[in-house]
């Protein structure tokens, strides 16, 4: 799907494709790339920085493909729990092009897991985690472009000049309007507050000031 992106207080406006590219008639999104980019570049910051915090990078390869196929595991189970709708089989469940994934579950799932794996491969918890977590918001900060590329996770109106609109936030607030809390009006055909990019300042920014420490 196609969105036209507008930034009216800029002046600005673009055009997104979800799709990547197409290999016999199988779509590669860009959310897809995006995630994996933040994820690699989180690897090699950990890998690169693995000594710096007392930790064994030969060991650390364990811990981190642990937790990372369980933190992709985990987030599509939480996802499907709470999904608001009913799933017909195991196999819809466990078909992750019919739905997503949810941030929350990787978490927890890359925690307990990469923790327990740790345990496993003796590599001290407190400088893993603290590596891991400098590694969790360069691959957050980018990752959240991924929902500009889907139109997602964004707010309210907005008069501010980075206010954003396209047909997906018209069409996602239009489909909440019956929902939204008494005396809480949304104007669909309105600029809206781009969180996601919030939220990728503030990672990258946490980065930058942890790292410096």
């Amino acid at each position: 799907m196609t969105y036209h992106v507008q930034f009216p207080g800029l002046g600005l406006a673009l055009t997104v494709n979800r799709v990547a590219l197409s290999i016999g008639g199988f779509n590669i999104y860009w959310y897809g790339v995006i995630i994996a980019a933040g994820m690699m570049l989180a690897l090699l910051y950990a890998f690169r920085n693995a000594v710096d915090f007392g930790i064994d990078s030969d060991r650390l390869v364990d811990v981190i493909a642990i937790g990372t196929v369980m933190a992709i595991v985990c987030a599509r189970i939480y996802y499907v729990a709470m999904a608001p709708f009913k799933y017909n089989s195991i196999w819809e469940m466990i078909d992750i092009r019919l739905g997503g994934i949810a941030i929350y579950g990787a978490v927890i799932g890359a925690f307990v897991f990469g923790g327990l794996a740790a345990k496993w491969r003796k590599i001290p918890l407190v400088p893993l985690f603290d590596l891991v977590s400098l590694g969790f918001l360069i691959g957050q900060g980018i990752g959240r472009w991924g929902n500009f590329v889907n139109q997602e996770a964004f707010g309210t109106n907005t008069t501010l000049p980075w206010g954003m609109y396209s047909e997906g936030t018209e069409a996602y607030l239009k489909s909440v309007q019956v929902t939204l809390p008494a005396g809480m009006t949304v104007d669909p055909t309105a600029p809206v507050h781009p969180t996601f990019l919030y939220e990728s300042i503030w990672c990258l920014a946490g980065f930058v000031i942890l790292a410096s420490l």
